[in-house]
């Protein structure tokens, strides 16, 4: 297969693009720079017109690119992760719906913070969205691809959860403290954080692009979500330390605001039914196997 990507240098595009290399598929960067467009890469600006030429001739469309949610959600952090998503998605969907030689497949990530903050709720691909910013951030995003599906194009929404991988992502940024001896809950630690290995959300995307009765959103988790309770005790016995110091939600709203409320104690419990439905076979469906993965 010929393919374009958005976002192929980050932490999944890099792993994606391998994986798709060796199996003997070409991949096309997209590029957020200056460059002379080729066979390895083509320049765009999110949001600005991309000339539909550019895009025909490509098997699939791989959208990954946008803006890092993490961090203090200040009003412009909130208007570019908005518009890294929303703009970027819309400019790339409208050239896929105009080229002469349409793509036959376009897969762009989204979140699993389409679903809100919701308990202890089983959530599927079908639950109805939530409140709060990624949310509507999540709905935004997923609608900018409108024109995809107008033009019979197998459209694939990749609601994505929480990416363990050993390069990067929130496993990363935790472990740290934990190595330290200082890992703990978050809050309550009674919400559901619902993962997924890196290998997994590669296999499953391969799987994706190999399937054709797969369309429409996608939910990219483990079939066994975890509270953030179990997260830390689970990581704090695979690294042999203990876990001890939790984090008041006070201390984390008061150090991250918006964003520790909805993405560290929000709560998604999900389930990809589609890729269970559909045959595909999880590497690491438990939390222990994946952290020992890749952690040992």
């Amino acid at each position: 297969m010929r393919v374009l990507m958005s976002g192929a240098s980050g932490l999944l595009g890099t792993v994606l693009s391998q994986a798709l290399e060796t199996r003997g598929d070409g991949v096309t960067a997209l590029a957020r720079k200056d460059a002379l467009s080729n066979e390895k890469q083509i320049s765009w600006q999110p949001g600005r017109a991309l000339d539909p030429a550019l895009v025909s001739g490509f098997d699939a469309v791989i959208h990954l690119a946008g803006e890092s949610v993490v961090g203090r959600w200040t009003t412009a952090k909130k208007q570019r992760i908005r518009d890294s998503r929303v703009l970027g998605t819309r400019t790339l969907a409208e050239a896929a719906a105009r080229a002469a030689q349409k793509p036959a497949i376009f897969l762009a990530a989204s979140a699993i913070g389409y679903y809100g903050n919701r308990d202890d709720e089983i959530l599927g691909e079908t639950s109805s969205s939530g409140t709060g910013f990624l949310a509507e951030t999540c709905r935004e995003w997923e609608a900018a691809a409108g024109p995809v599906q107008q033009a019979g194009i197998r459209l694939i929404h990749a609601r994505i959860g929480v990416v363990l991988s050993k390069k990067g992502g929130a496993l990363d940024k935790m472990l740290l403290p934990f190595r330290l001896g200082f890992g703990g809950r978050l809050g309550s630690g009674k919400q559901w954080w619902s993962w997924i290995h890196i290998d997994d959300i590669v296999g499953a995307m391969l799987h994706i692009m190999n399937n054709e009765n797969v369309r429409g959103a996608v939910n990219l988790t483990s079939p066994n979500p975890v509270t953030n309770s179990e997260f830390t005790s689970i990581l704090g016995k695979v690294l042999s330390r203990p876990v001890i110091f939790p984090v008041p939600e006070f201390a984390l709203q008061l150090a991250m605001g918006e964003m520790g409320k909805e993405v560290l104690l929000g709560s998604q419990r999900v389930q990809p039914r589609k890729l269970i439905g559909d045959g595909y076979s999880f590497k690491f469906p438990q939390l222990s196997g994946a952290l020992e993965n890749l952690l040992r």
